[in-house]
């Protein structure tokens, strides 16, 4: 199995942290974001990882390395200083993602999640981990109804930035820099979404208040 990290992005809401560290190499109880992820990937079966690379992306090379670490087979997309966003940064990597559908995780979140085994059906693209909102969002993303996203008017779930894809999900995909976002709910609009909640630990490490409270409990 392939799966990818995001990790190119600045991290502005993350500054001062992040004007010396890559997003992904926060450190969260003595561990770094990234070192977090990669665990949880291998523990799922993974046998490699593509990390994009961005901001400082030199620093993440430098620790990750080719990946033997972790048991895992690493390897690097490049965006330099042309950081492609969340859609962008996976559509310059699905040369390296392969034909079968992968994981894909944000680099900046924190959580104890288990990836869970998922065979997506048929008529889905994708399948999203969705999380309860937490408590700075003013509302959430989506709603789930037995196992299908939703879209709603009334989002009582937020993406916790984990999912998984088929190549196919980006057929349609624009070129250059976009979010994935519109992409995500244009596909729950159209039923081609199924997902799962988790209850579990989840953080957004977006702000340094939150790094600073996640490293106090």
């Amino acid at each position: 199995m392939i799966a990818m990290i995001l990790a190119a992005g600045r991290g502005e809401r993350l500054r001062p942290v992040t004007d010396t560290t890559p997003k992904a190499m926060v450190s969260v109880r003595g561990e770094f974001l990234i070192d977090r992820h990669l665990r949880m990937l291998a523990r799922a079966n993974t046998e490699t990882v593509v990390i994009n690379l961005g901001w400082l992306g030199e620093q993440i090379v430098d620790h990750v390395g080719s990946g033997d670490q972790f048991d895992l087979q690493v390897v690097y997309s490049p965006e330099y200083d042309n950081v492609l966003e969340t859609g962008g940064g996976i559509c310059r990597a699905l040369p390296m993602l392969g034909n079968d559908p992968f994981w894909v995780v944000n680099g900046d979140i924190y959580t104890d999640m288990e990836l869970p085994e998922n065979d997506l059906s048929d008529d889905k693209l994708g399948h999203l981990m969705l999380v309860p909102t937490p408590s700075h969002k003013a509302m959430g993303d989506f709603n789930l109804d037995r196992g299908n996203v939703k879209f709603s008017a009334n989002p009582e779930l937020t993406f916790s930035g984990i999912a998984r894809y088929r190549p196919s999900f980006f057929d349609a995909a624009p070129t250059g820099r976009f979010s994935l976002s519109p992409m995500l709910f244009d596909a729950a609009k159209n039923q081609q979404l199924s997902g799962s909640l988790y209850e579990g630990q989840w953080e957004d490490v977006g702000t340094p208040e939150r790094l600073r409270k996640l490293n106090l409990r």
